[in-house]
């Protein structure tokens, strides 16, 4: 049996993709109607300790690595019903000294640890076809794999704890920042009076074409901000960056402006709203709205 721990934007949907897959799975989430919605699906419900007692393998996705370890070794967690053989894996974007954290407290019980953050927001949870980074030891990374299998469309072992929270803090850097670009540029567009979507149709195919541009432009255009990757998550890994980087003395000042601009929004309010919300600030700057009737 499985655990899984964690069904919200994001977990919900690589639970559902996992009873769909033939996974024997039992979850676990502060939302009830989470609980309840997988269920009805065909999931069993326990507690934190229930899922390390009956799971050989455990996955939890959740908001940052503080309730990660609370619910792994908080009174009545996870550890408490863990045996030496099983695998526990984090698929939560959290700091790599968090991440460092589990895999050696769990070492000491013969539990295996793999940190396994993931990129494809929610399209991807749904589809299955997440971009899966791990840090661990083979062994443990091979557990996982027929997993990994079911919920995205590549899986890599990077190397030891922790390298998969780097590669993922190294992935939010671009994402968020080819955001703030996308956001920048198409204000510049509505300024000059040009709409904006066909500037987009226009610019897709060359070298400014990217996975950003054809997920985040589209729903600036049309004023979608309904949230698959939160301003507030986004803001957290963009802190996580920030620390890890300023400590091994990496200076990274485009990503600072970022996580200003991201203040910003969260003092006037936007921070679950999707992070092409970001263009709400570029906005303000330049008094227009981003707004095209035209469709993709």
């Amino acid at each position: 049996m499985v655990g899984f721990i964690g069904l919200g934007i994001m977990g919900r949907p690589m639970a559902k993709n996992l009873v769909n897959g033939g996974v024997d799975l039992m979850v676990n989430d502060v939302d009830e109607n989470a609980v309840r919605e997988l269920t009805d699906c065909g999931a069993k419900a326990g507690s934190y300790r229930d899922i390390g007692e009956a799971c050989d393998i455990v996955i939890t996705i959740l908001p940052n690595g503080s309730i990660v370890q609370s619910v792994l070794f908080g009174e009545g967690g996870v550890a408490e019903g863990l045996s030496a053989g099983k695998t526990v894996c984090d698929m939560s974007s959290v700091t790599p000294d968090e991440s460092r954290f589990c895999y050696a407290k769990l070492k000491e019980i013969g539990v295996g640890f793999i940190d396994a953050p993931v990129s494809g927001g929610e399209p991807g949870a749904i589809a299955g076809t997440l971009a899966i980074m791990c840090g661990g030891d083979e062994a443990d990374f091979l557990k996982m794999q027929p997993y990994f299998d079911i919920l995205g469309s590549s899986s890599v072992l990077i190397g030891p704890s922790g390298d998969g929270s780097v590669t993922k803090l190294a992935n939010q850097i671009i994402v968020n920042l080819n955001i703030i670009a996308v956001s920048e540029a198409l204000v510049l567009a509505e300024k000059a009076g040009t709409d904006p979507m066909k500037v987009y149709k226009a610019i897709r195919g060359g070298l400014a074409g990217s996975a950003v541009l054809d997920a985040k432009a589209p729903m600036i255009c049309r004023r979608d901000f309904k949230p698959g990757g939160k301003i507030s998550i986004n803001h957290k890994d963009i802190k996580n960056v920030l620390a890890t980087a300023h400590s091994i003395d990496v200076p990274v000042p485009f990503t600072a402006q970022l996580f200003e601009v991201q203040q910003t929004l969260k003092a006037s309010g936007h921070m679950d709203d999707d992070h092409c919300g970001y263009v709400q600030y570029f906005e303000q700057l330049a008094g227009v709205e981003v707004r095209s009737d035209e469709t993709v």
